[in-house]
């Protein structure tokens, strides 16, 4: 299949220091949208025979210059060939009109990186792991239990994009009313957009310094978008997602055959996030009614934010998550 010619950037500029223990490259791939997609693979300096593999994608509005590739790099380190892509319609992957995300297309982009890695000359096709960050921790559990290829499954403070975006935070909107205005005033922006012929942004991060009277959470989140991990290219960082851009997972519950999930998962969760009900009630759902409940762990990090496991490296149990790639991917 012809891939979409796309400009890359070459220079370092990712918001991490690059590491000198590892080889880095710009790949492509695509997805079977037809849709090519742009990752940085990483690789230990020194191995021999083929790789265990893992895909890394996330947090939902980044770009793998940012908390991706940061565990992409991290894992390499610890001896695995590792993948951090954009998601389509986002960073340097292809895709129009831009700043759309879509359940099936993004978890058909967690496949496409499967098919990628698993054609690679160096990479054992049965040791191929993936890890999801924020809302792509919610998509890496759809993709686990879609697809058969992944042996193991890390996510890592997780988001379920559905429920959020169904019921907003902390369930507050959970209710036909509240979900009928919302899609009411969805639908209405799509008629503005269609006239205008261009798609309004719903606005990123607050700049800082945030207000502060505003929840701590949305402090967090400009603390890194905003402040220590901005970039360019990132939704979060910028003017955000379309306004309509997320509409679908109203309509439709990424993890529904959770509990029929074979291969391990861990589940990685700062125990403060304000987002930290999203894995313990993802966990509870996945192993319940679960014949493989054996191989399904939930871990909580004390003291830990939601961002803090995006780049905090003393709190990011990294020894940990490449412990449970080995232990699973052989």
């Amino acid at each position: 299949m012809k891939e979409e010619k796309l400009h890359l950037v070459e220079e370092w500029d990712k918001t991490f220091p690059k590491s000198d223990k590892v080889n880095h490259q710009k790949v492509t791939f695509h997805n079977r949208y037809g849709l090519t997609l742009v990752a940085d693979l990483y690789e230990p300096i020194n191995y021999e025979g083929k790789l265990s593999a893992i895909s890394v994608c996330g947090p939902f509005g980044a770009v793998k210059e940012q908390a991706s590739g940061l565990y992409a790099q991290e894992l390499a380190e610890r001896g695995f060939l590792t993948l951090a892509f954009d998601p389509s319609f986002t960073g340097e992957s292809g895709g129009t009109p831009r700043y759309m995300a879509s359940p099936d297309i993004n978890t058909e982009d967690f496949q496409a990186s499967i098919d990628f890695l698993s054609t690679l000359p160096n990479v054992d096709p049965e040791r191929i792991g993936i890890i999801g960050i924020c809302g792509w921790g919610g998509m890496a559990l759809n993709v686990a239990a879609l697809d058969t290829r992944i042996k193991a499954t890390v996510t890592s403070t997780m988001y379920d994009m559905s429920r959020v975006n169904a019921n907003g935070y902390f369930d507050a909107g959970d209710n036909e009313e509240s979900r009928y205005e919302l899609k009411k005033n969805l639908n209405a922006q799509r008629i503005i957009d269609y006239q205008n012929g261009h798609y309004e942004l719903g606005g990123g991060c607050l700049d800082l310094p945030v207000p502060e009277d505003a929840p701590f959470y949305v402090k967090d989140y400009s603390a890194y978008y905003k402040g220590r991990a901005y970039h360019k290219r990132s939704l979060n960082s910028n003017g955000g997602w379309n306004k309509i851009g997320c509409m679908s997972f109203i309509n439709q519950p990424i993890l529904q055959y959770s509990n029929e999930i074979r291969s391990a998962v861990l589940m990685i969760h700062g125990e403060k996030a304000h987002s930290c009900y999203f894995s313990k009630d993802a966990y509870q759902n996945m192993i319940t009614n679960s014949k493989y409940p054996a191989n399904k762990e939930l871990l909580l990090i004390p003291n830990a934010v939601h961002t803090d496991l995006y780049d905090n490296k003393d709190l990011i149990p990294f020894n940990k998550i490449a412990k449970f790639f080995k232990e699973n991917l052989k």
